[in-house]
């Protein structure tokens, strides 16, 4: 199980958030996440938006930390990387 999460710097409604992403199957992110109170609402597609303050608790239930640049290039690999076209498509958008 390769769980991945970046560094919280993206800001929205005066928060700053991290992504969280499986370099394995979205399944497998899907099961984190759930085991961990992150709620579907977050999930987009190929990732989960996820707010700074859950960050330290999903690090220590085994997320990896990675720079986000390594994270992108973990979840293309695993061909797991959505378009923002197939994002919005999945999202109902």
């Amino acid at each position: 199980m390769t769980i991945l999460i970046d560094e919280a710097r993206w800001w929205y409604r005066e928060r700053r958030w991290c992504h969280l992403v499986s370099d394995c199957s979205l399944d497998e992110l899907h099961d984190f996440a759930d085991a961990n109170g992150i709620p579907r609402r977050g999930f987009q597609g190929d990732h989960y938006d996820v707010p700074e303050e859950y960050r330290d608790a999903l690090i220590a239930a085994g997320a990896e930390v990675v720079d986000s640049r390594v994270l992108l290039r973990r979840l293309k690999a695993a061909g797991l990387r959505l378009t923002p076209t197939q994002r919005r498509a999945a999202a109902g958008g």
